[in-house]
This record gives structure tokens, C-alpha cells and sequence, in this order.
């Protein structure tokens, strides 16, 4: 799986989580830019990806990402497939 694909998934996770298909996630969106992106949120985000991606996050790891574009790295590196 590529970042971009990585990436596209993760907006479909967004979509789902925050219930608006007008979500466009970028690299560069970061918690301040969605409105409903609070603590239980979050957890739901973390649920939601590691289900979607059949991988574990450690909620510390997760805690200390800057934005989008880190998660994506992140999980490129928790899936071997990714490129």
C-alpha cells in the first residue's frame, strides 16, 4: 500500500469517524483543522485504523504526531506492503 493509498484510506476512516463525506484529509491537516476532532475522537481514529489496517498503535506513538502526513508514515511503516 503507498502513502497516497495509506492516505486515502485514512480520509475514508475521517469521513466515517466525524460523519462528513466533505472531509479532505492532506498531509498538513492536523486536529485544530476538523472542529470535532477531540480526545474520544482520537480514540475512535486509533480504533478505526487499526482495524482498517490490521495493525496495533501505541497510544503514546500516536499522541505525539504532528499532523495527517506523520500518521501516514507511521502506519507505512507499521504495514511492510506499504511504499
Amino acid at each position: 500500500m503507498t502513502h497516497d493509498q495509506i492516505l486515502q484510506n485514512l480520509n475514508e476512516v475521517f469521513c466515517d469517524i466525524f460523519d462528513d463525506e466533505d472531509i479532505v484529509l492532506t498531509r498538513d491537516t492536523t486536529a485544530e483543522d476538523i472542529e470535532e476532532w477531540d480526545s474520544l475522537n482520537q480514540i475512535k481514529i486509533i480504533l478505526a485504523c487499526e482495524k482498517k489496517f490490521n495493525v496495533r498503535l501505541n497510544a503514546r506513538d500516536i499522541n505525539s504526531l504532528e499532523n495527517v502526513g506523520a500518521m501516514v508514515d507511521l502506519l507505512a511503516g507499521l504495514n511492510p506492503s506499504a511504499s
